[in-house]
């Protein structure tokens, strides 16, 4: 079980270099042109819609609770963490969708961005996925159930719906 943490850590790395890019890029944006930052948000709001409506239609999978997994080496399941991260251009999305929401870009320096972010979102993204990690060990059973999946999909959809309401608040 030690290589699920190892993939968990490559999911981190790869958060980090894609919130460094949204940040940095935003705050960029935000201090150069204010009305395609603007535009980027509206995107964004689209974007959450986007997977609130995936979520709300997505089809429950059966999922197979027995199989064992086979073994593999920390630095690939690492390297399998860091490239999914990286393969994935919805965690850029995701960034660039919530950072308007929590922070006001404009204020950034690289000492808030080091001192505070990096911190704050490594904490936050370890606890998060050692939750679910250790809460999927103990549930793995129950989370083949269809009425389950269902429940899941329809709880992000709605965070996702929630996050894009938050944006247009926020515009208004």
């Amino acid at each position: 079980m030690p290589w699920v943490f190892a993939v968990l850590l490559g999911i981190v790395s790869g958060d980090l270099i894609y919130l460094s890019f949204a940040v940095f890029g935003l705050a960029f944006l935000a201090n150069s042109f204010a009305e395609l930052f603007t535009a980027i948000k509206w995107g964004a709001v689209g974007y959450l819609c986007y997977l609130a409506w995936q979520f709300w239609r997505s089809e429950q999978q059966s999922i197979e609770s027995d199989v064992k997994s086979q073994h593999k080496s920390l630095r690939s399941a690492y390297l399998c963490g860091f490239m999914i991260t990286m393969g994935d251009p919805k965690t850029i999305a995701f960034y660039l969708a919530l950072l308007p929401v929590v922070i006001d870009l404009q204020a950034i320096t690289i000492n808030i961005w080091l001192m505070v972010l990096i911190p704050l979102t490594v904490s936050v993204l370890l606890a998060v996925g050692g939750l679910f990690i250790l809460g999927a060990v103990a549930i793995r059973h129950n989370l083949t159930s269809r009425h389950v999946q269902k429940w899941i999909h329809k709880s992000a959809a709605f965070a996702m719906f929630a996050a894009a309401l938050s944006l247009v608040g926020k515009e208004v």
